[in-house]
């Protein structure tokens, strides 16, 4: 563009800034999951940025958000890691709030929670849902968990069996040293879903940490082992659900898992990625109820 056409005329370019402000003020309000195909439906429930239902709690130098949803025994959905949200899990916390009280939470880094300044390991993260369990209920819980929300409600399952009644675990199997490559970088992620990142950067109370987040992570999941330690101390009834072709949990990695939880069912989706849930969410759902109410 000619930039005598700037001088010419300003009005244009006022009114398509303000157009543009309007319509990521727009995005803000219906929120999107990493890589959504089509746009957010103007009646859904914006999980994750939700003033009527969102709650903080200050479990140790971070607030943690979460949103609480209907009534009964509680259920804590937890979502994936770096590109997570608890957007995705929408369609587990409209069948679930039917029936339970579903506690929906941002784990560190992620929508509305802080960074905090302690390593984001799954210790860590456990503690967070930990706290915020004492504060919200009396009750043990069913944890479902996607991804790295699985691997937090593994570590939350055996460091505080007493708080964890049963487990859901989606995405999520034996983790080896090494067997994947962490290097999440802004300018690749914001390349698959640039307007996700912006959603969710602008949620965030500390954008300005996000590279140093990322970095953070990265060096975390590297230095990973998570195996019988953990599993073995998994009391509780567990259903591990996969896609049989998740890329991020290999069927036999997850195979590995389900043999060491000791009180353990399995449930493979046919031909399914590593977000199972969101190409076949009726295959997925139809192994929970069952599981849920014996």
């Amino acid at each position: 563009m000619n930039i005598q056409h700037l001088k010419i005329k300003p009005i244009i370019f006022i009114l398509l800034s303000f157009f543009s402000i309007s319509l990521y003020a727009q995005d803000l309000k219906h929120p999107r999951y990493f890589m959504q195909a089509g746009p957010t439906p103007k009646d859904a429930i914006p999980y994750g940025n939700n003033a009527k239902a969102g709650r903080y709690l200050n479990t140790g130098k971070a607030k943690i958000y979460y949103e609480i949803y209907g009534k009964g025994k509680p259920v804590v959905v937890l979502h994936g890691g770096i590109v997570g949200s608890t957007q995705e899990m929408g369609q587990f916390i409209d069948s679930l709030s039917k029936m339970y009280q579903v506690i929906a939470v941002s784990t560190r880094g992620h929508g509305k929670s802080e960074m905090g300044s302690e390593e984001p390991s799954y210790e860590r993260k456990a503690a967070d849902i930990n706290a915020i369990l004492s504060t919200v209920t009396k009750d043990s819980v069913t944890v479902l968990g996607f991804s790295d929300g699985a691997y937090t409600g593994y570590f939350l399952a055996a460091m505080h069996p007493e708080k964890v009644k049963k487990l859901i675990a989606i995405g999520a199997g034996e983790w080896k040293q090494g067997f994947r490559t962490f290097n999440n970088r802004r300018e690749v992620l914001f390349q698959l879903d640039s307007l996700y990142f912006k959603q969710q950067l602008a949620l965030s109370p500390q954008p300005e940490r996000f590279d140093e987040w990322l970095g953070t992570l990265n060096k975390y999941y590297s230095s990973l082992n998570i195996g019988k330690e953990i599993f073995g101390k998994i009391q509780c009834p567990s259903l591990i659900i996969a896609g049989e072709k998740d890329q991020n949990a290999p069927l036999e990695t997850v195979l590995a898992a389900y043999k060491m939880i000791p009180n353990s069912q399995l449930s493979i989706i046919p031909n399914a990625p590593h977000p199972a849930f969101l190409v076949n969410f009726s295959a997925v759902w139809a192994s929970m109820p069952p599981f849920l109410e014996k």
